[in-house]
């Protein structure tokens, strides 16, 4: 019997390094800060001068290491992860406009932050206990152009001065460290006196009372959605409009 062999033909595999440039900026633009400063520089020559292009910078996001075991960096952990992001920063040439930080910023990194662009549209600041609410506040004078800002389980509050200096903030997202037992509508009235541009407000866990509730629905006409979970002060009964979806209360 006559034996027949067979030929696997192989496929070859792609060269990224024949990608358009803009392809490849676009692919790495989608990687987080870390994975940039730390991998995706040094992998080529041609990937390490597309990372020095200042408009690869225009977002620095330093969210998405939550689940990174913090024995990679033991008790250098914070500080390297500002290195990082100071390194980003100085890389981005005054194009950075979106910046996202989790755990590590420090007053000394926001001030960098701030002398560094005036141009910041968005930032997100979630469990960043090295902050205080002096500093923060002189850091977002020099935010005019700000239309988004998210402060999640921060020590710091500073809320009052926002509207003053950020006349086209649009979305406002805050936090404290923990739910405010007292009645208070001190942040309430200074939303609903500064901040007349808003379209998407959630404010958690906090003191207000519908007599704040109210202010904001006046002072901020342009609200589509208003996120009041946790605010156990409030009474919603019939006289007060609200969304019957409890993770948007209007």
């Amino acid at each position: 019997m006559a034996s027949c062999s067979s030929h696997v033909m192989e496929t070859p595999l792609p060269n990224w390094l024949e990608l358009p440039r803009h392809i490849t900026s676009n692919i790495l633009q989608r990687l987080d800060t870390l994975e940039i400063v730390t991998s995706a520089c040094v992998v080529c020559p041609l990937w390490w001068n597309i990372c020095k292009d200042p408009r690869l910078w225009r977002t620095i996001n330093m969210c998405m290491m939550r689940d990174i075991s913090l024995s990679l960096f033991d008790t250098e952990y914070p500080s390297r992860l500002e290195k990082i992001c100071r390194y980003a920063v100085d890389r981005s040439s005054g194009y950075l406009r979106d910046i996202y930080i989790n755990k590590f910023a420090t007053d000394d990194l926001l001030n960098h932050i701030a002398n560094s662009t005036s141009e910041l549209r968005c930032i997100k600041l979630e469990e960043c206990h090295g902050i205080s609410s002096q500093v923060f506040s002189e850091v977002v004078k020099k935010q005019p152009f700000l239309e988004e800002l998210d402060i999640a389980d921060c020590g710091f509050i500073g809320i009052q001065h926002i509207g003053q200096c950020c006349p086209l903030l649009k979305s406002l997202k805050f936090s404290p460290c923990c739910e405010e037992s007292d009645k208070s509508d001190d942040i309430a009235f200074a939303i609903a006196k500064t901040m007349p541009t808003l379209s998407h407000l959630t404010i958690l866990n906090n003191g207000l009372t519908n007599d704040g509730l109210l202010a904001i629905l006046d002072g901020c006409p342009l609200l589509e959605s208003i996120d009041l979970r946790g605010c156990r002060h409030l009474d919603l009964d019939e006289d007060i409009p609200y969304d019957s979806d409890p993770d948007c209360w209007l």
